[in-house]
């Protein structure tokens, strides 16, 4: 079995299996527009064939920032349906490995994540739920153990626009620093796994400083939409970071401070951010998930008007 990237010559070739079992979110023309902004890349688009220039078997697209030399993400992962079901797992999980190894000797500090994006209520689909399956599995042997599953959630124009409740005042703060530390206060006791894991391994104030960098340097939404949020007597709450990715508007990040919760804020703010990209994106959807476990987000998405439409499965090294 030969594992290798690939080169522009081999689109061709690999593209048909886009067209395979869900989870199938990824296109020949999706994966087209996203070689022309250099989130995806030949070098990080890996196949497996018997031999050279066989039948392509299986094809893995990793994802990652234009202009970065490496990925961040597994996106997709296709096998020829002409594979038995152990055969599929075989040969992906040797695949993902071969292309990890070179991530790897390339600088990559850990191996990418696998991001899977699954239809809401999918363990009720047999469909989709064995078409995960093998993937899982693929991806457990490839050394992608830890799990964690996000709830993905859509609004549209169509689910109304949420009125103000008057409870926060918001306004704009141009001085990053402000920001940097709300980041780090909103650390303290977050029901947000992977701000947890990336805390507790790197320290909370770096976290907050990679988190806001992460935001006003690599999304593509202006720094001019954030927004801190304070309450009628001056005391700041919390926070709301209004973005974009490539695609998409996004409810890029949601904060309120330790000593604000419990009030419902998050929906506040959640709202604001809602206003604000509706009418400076001109946004016809703003997409946005949230740890399957941290109910009281989940709770302010749907009072706000969102649709849970996805669950973002998240498989990682541990």
């Amino acid at each position: 079995m030969i594992f290798r990237s690939t080169a522009e010559s081999d689109l061709e070739r690999f593209s048909p299996l886009f067209a395979g079992d869900p989870p199938g979110s990824m296109t020949a023309d999706r994966y087209r527009r996203r070689i022309s902004t250099g989130e995806h890349r030949p070098e990080w688009t890996w196949i497996a064939e018997e031999s050279a220039r066989g039948p392509v078997l299986a094809v893995a697209a990793w994802w990652g920032q234009p202009g970065e030399s490496l990925p961040v993400s597994l996106d997709s992962l296709f096998a020829a349906e002409s594979l038995s079901s152990a055969d599929r797992v075989s040969v992906a999980a040797g695949l993902i490995t071969a292309a990890q190894e070179a991530f790897a000797k390339a600088g990559a500090p850990e191996a990418p994540a696998y991001h899977v994006f699954l239809p809401a209520g999918w363990r009720d689909q047999p469909s989709v739920a064995a078409a995960f399956g093998w993937r899982e599995r693929a991806a457990r042997q490839a050394g992608l153990t830890a799990t964690l599953e996000r709830l993905s959630y859509e609004w549209t124009p169509r689910d109304g626009l949420p009125a103000p409740r008057n409870r926060l005042v918001f306004r704009a703060e141009p001085d990053d620093e402000v920001f940097a530390l709300l980041f780090e206060r909103t650390l303290q006791g977050t029901l947000d796994a992977t701000s947890r894991q990336e805390a507790a391994k790197m320290g909370a104030e770096a976290q907050a400083r990679q988190d806001m960098a992460f935001y006003r340097d690599k999304m593509p939404g202006e720094r001019s939409w954030w927004r801190i949020a304070e309450t009628p007597g001056g005391e700041v709450a919390g926070f709301g970071i209004p973005s974009r990715n490539t695609e998409f508007p996004v409810v890029g990040y949601l904060g309120v401070l330790p000593g604000h919760r419990g009030h419902g804020y998050a929906e506040d703010i959640l709202a604001e951010i809602t206003r604000i990209l509706a009418a400076e994106a001109a946004a016809q959807v703003i997409r946005a998930d949230t740890d399957l476990a941290n109910r009281p987000m989940a709770a302010a998405f749907e009072r706000v008007g969102y649709r849970n439409t996805e669950s973002h499965l998240v498989l990682s090294a541990p």
